[in-house]
C-alpha cells in the first residue's frame, strides 16, 4: 500500500487500523500506527505538564536548589522544552550526593579552640559567635561557617597570660614574642608604642579605658559592690601606668576581672531563668487553682505572653499599663458586684418579712371571722345579725387593703430582683470581656499568641474530628522597618492597624487573625485546602494593594510576603509555623509581595 501523504488520510487510516488490528486505542498506540502509516520517524513529545507538576513538588532547601529551581521555573514560562530539558539537567546534577564533611576533625578542632585564649576572644563571646553559627539549618553551610569561626579563632594572637610567667622580668623579650605571633595590624602598634610616635594615639585609649571602667562597667553592676571596687583600683592604676612593666600589671589584672565579669554575668542568667521558671510555676498553680474567676485567668495569660517573649521596656510598660487599667475596671466591677448582691439579699429578706406580716394578718383575720360567725349563731334578731356583719365588712375590707398592699410590695420587689440580676449578669459579662480583650493585642485589635495558641487547639481537633483540611499562614509586612524608620513608630502601628483591619473585613467568620510579633501576623484558615488558602492570600493581597494606606496627606502601600502549609493531624503549633517560616521566607526572597506554599511531609494518622 502506497504510504498516505494527507494528514487528512494518514488519521482515517490509523483509526482503521487500530479497530482492524484490535489495538487499544491509546496515545502512544495511536502514535505508533500513525508515523507508521506515514512513513516516517516518530517525533518524542516532551511531556511539559508533567515536568511542571514535578517542578512544584521539588525541594528548595538550599540556596543553590533555590537559584536552580527558578531557573526551570522560567524554562517552564517559556515553554520551550530544550531550555527546560537543560534546566532540569542542571537541578538533576546537584542532586547528586558529596561525600560528607569530616565533621570528627572539625569538632576536634573546635574543642581546642575553644580551650585556646586569644586576644579579643573571651567565653562569652566565642558562645555567642558559636550561637549564631549554629543557626544554619543547611549542613554544607553549618560546616563552611564553623571552618570560617575557627580560622577567625585561629588567626588571633595568643593570650600573652597563656604564653609568659606572670613575673618575667624580660619583658622586652615577651614582647618580640608577641611581635611573632600577632598579625601585621598588630606589629605596627606595638611598634609605634615602642618608638613612641603614638602617644596621642595611646592617651586616647586610655580615656576610653578610665571612661569604661569607671562610668559604663558600674553602670552594670549595682549589685556588686565589690567589682565596684575592683574596678576603680584598675581605674587607678591605668592613671598611674606610666612603662611597659606597669602596662603588663593592668593587662593581668584586666584578665582576671573579664574572668569575673563572665562568671557574675553568667550567675546572673541562671537567677534570671531561675525567676522566670518560678514565675511560670505559681502562674500554673494559680491557674490550676482558680477555677471560676475567668477574669483573673486573663492577667495569668498575659503575664505568660510576657515572660515566654524577650523582655523589652516598651513590652513592660505596655504590659504594665494594660494591667494597671485592668485592676481597676475590675475592682471598680467587683465593687458594683458585692453592691449589687447586697441589695438582692436585703430585697429578698424584706420580702420574707412581707410574707410573714401578710401570714399574721391573714391569721388574725380567720380568728375575727371565726369570732363573728359564732355571734351569728348565737344571734337572736336581726338587729344583732346587722352589727356582727358591719364588723365582718370592716375586718374584710382591712385585709382586702392589707393584700392589696402586700401584693404592691411583692410586685416592686420582684422587679427589683429581676433589675439586680440583670445588673449582675451584666457585670459578669463585662467582666469576662475584660478579660478576653486581655487575649487579644491592643494595638491591632486581633489575637495575641495566648489567643492565637487556643484558637489553634479548638480548630485541630475539630478538624481531626471532621477529616476536614485545616491551613496556617504566616504573614512578614514587606520593608516595615523602613516604613518605621522614614516615617516614625506612630505611622509603623498605624500601618499595623491598617493591615489588621483590611485583613479581617476579608476574611470569613470561622478564619481567624493574630498577632504573631512584630510585623508578623498568623491567620488560621479551617475548612481549607492548600490551594484554596493560598488564593485566599493573593486575596487578601490584592484587597490590601486596593486600599491605600494614608499617612496624612501621602498614600502608602502596604504589602505583605507569606507562607502558607497544611495542618497534620496531631500535629503542634509551633512545628506547623516553622514550615509556613520556611515559606514565606522563599517568597521574601522571589520578590515580596508573594504567596509561597509547603507541602506538609507525608505522616500516619
Amino acid at each position: 500500500m502506497a504510504a498516505a501523504t494527507n494528514p487528512f488520510e494518514i488519521a482515517r487510516e490509523t483509526l482503521r487500523q487500530l479497530a482492524t488490528r484490535r489495538v487499544a486505542p491509546t496515545p502512544d498506540n495511536y502514535l505508533r500506527l500513525y508515523y507508521e502509516i506515514a512513513g516516517s520517524e516518530a517525533v518524542e513529545v516532551f511531556p511539559l505538564a508533567f515536568v511542571r507538576d514535578l517542578a512544584r513538588r521539588i525541594p528548595r532547601d538550599s540556596p543553590e536548589r533555590q537559584r536552580l529551581a527558578r531557573q526551570l521555573d522560567q524554562a517552564l514560562t517559556a515553554d520551550e522544552p530544550a531550555p527546560v530539558r537543560e534546566a532540569l539537567d542542571g537541578y538533576l546534577d546537584s542532586l547528586r550526593l558529596e561525600p560528607p564533611p569530616a565533621w570528627n576533625e572539625l569538632i576536634a578542632q573546635l574543642l581546642r579552640q575553644w580551650e585556646g585564649r586569644q586576644l579579643g576572644w573571651t567565653t562569652a563571646r566565642k558562645r555567642e559567635s558559636l550561637e549564631r553559627v549554629l543557626s544554619a539549618n543547611d549542613p554544607a553551610a553549618l560546616h563552611g561557617r564553623l571552618q570560617a569561626l575557627l580560622r577567625a579563632w585561629g588567626q588571633s594572637p595568643i593570650d600573652p597570660e597563656q604564653s609568659l610567667p606572670p613575673e618575667t622580668p624580660e619583658l622586652s623579650a615577651g614582647r618580640d614574642h608577641l611581635l611573632a605571633a600577632a598579625p601585621t595590624d598588630s606589629v605596627i602598634g606595638v611598634r609605634l608604642l615602642a618608638s613612641g610616635e603614638s602617644r596621642e594615639l595611646m592617651a586616647g585609649l586610655r580615656d576610653l579605658l578610665l571612661l569604661a571602667l569607671e562610668t559604663v562597667i558600674p553602670a552594670f553592676l549595682g549589685e556588686h559592690p565589690e567589682l565596684i571596687n575592683d574596678a576603680g583600683l584598675i581605674a587607678a592604676d591605668v592613671r598611674r601606668a606610666a612603662s611597659e612593666r606597669d602596662l603588663a600589671n593592668v593587662r593581668r589584672q584586666l584578665t582576671k576581672f573579664s574572668h569575673r565579669l563572665e562568671g557574675t554575668a553568667a550567675d546572673a542568667a541562671e537567677i534570671r531563668t531561675g525567676l522566670l521558671d518560678l514565675l511560670r510555676l505559681l502562674l500554673d498553680n494559680i491557674d490550676e487553682l482558680v477555677v471560676d474567676d475567668q477574669w483573673l485567668h486573663g492577667q495569668i495569660e498575659m503575664l505568660r505572653d510576657v515572660i515566654d517573649q524577650p523582655a523589652t521596656l516598651r513590652m513592660i510598660d505596655d504590659a504594665e499599663r494594660r494591667l494597671k487599667e485592668l485592676i481597676y475596671k475590675q475592682s471598680q466591677l467587683k465593687h458594683n458586684l458585692a453592691e449589687a448582691q447586697r441589695n438582692l439579699r436585703n430585697m429578698l429578706a424584706g420580702f420574707v418579712d412581707q410574707l410573714a406580716r401578710f401570714a399574721e394578718s391573714t391569721g388574725s383575720y380567720h380568728d375575727r371571722i371565726g369570732q363573728c360567725a359564732q355571734k351569728i349563731a348565737a344571734a337572736r334578731d336581726i338587729a344583732e345579725i346587722s352589727d356582727v356583719l358591719d364588723e365582718v365588712m370592716r375586718d374584710t375590707r382591712a385585709v382586702q387593703f392589707e393584700t392589696a398592699r402586700s401584693r404592691d410590695e411583692l410586685q416592686g420587689a420582684r422587679l427589683r430582683a429581676e433589675a439586680a440580676e440583670a445588673k449582675i449578669a451584666a457585670m459578669q459579662a463585662e467582666l469576662e470581656e475584660a478579660s478576653r480583650l486581655m487575649r487579644h493585642d491592643q494595638l491591632t485589635g486581633a489575637a495575641n499568641r495566648r489567643g492565637l495558641d487556643e484558637c489553634f487547639i479548638k480548630e485541630a481537633a475539630r478538624a481531626e474530628r471532621r477529616n476536614m483540611p485545616l491551613c496556617i499562614a504566616l504573614l512578614d509586612v514587606d520593608n516595615f522597618k523602613q516604613l518605621n524608620d522614614t516615617l516614625g513608630h506612630q505611622a509603623g502601628d498605624d500601618a499595623l492597624r491598617h493591615l489588621s483591619s483590611v485583613i479581617q473585613q476579608q476574611l470569613r467568620p470561622q478564619d481567624t487573625l493574630a498577632r504573631y510579633g512584630g510585623e508578623e501576623f498568623v491567620i488560621i484558615l479551617p475548612e481549607t485546602d492548600l490551594p484554596q488558602a493560598s488564593q485566599a492570600l493573593v486575596r487578601l493581597q490584592r484587597e490590601l494593594t486596593r486600599a491605600l494606606f494614608m499617612n496624612g496627606a501621602e498614600q502608602r502601600v502596604i504589602t505583605f510576603s507569606a507562607g502558607v502549609t497544611q495542618v497534620l493531624p496531631g500535629e503542634n503549633l509551633d512545628v506547623a509555623l516553622g514550615r509556613a517560616d520556611s515559606a514565606m521566607y522563599q517568597a521574601k526572597q522571589s520578590g515580596k509581595n508573594r504567596v509561597a506554599t509547603i507541602e506538609a511531609p507525608l505522616q500516619p494518622r
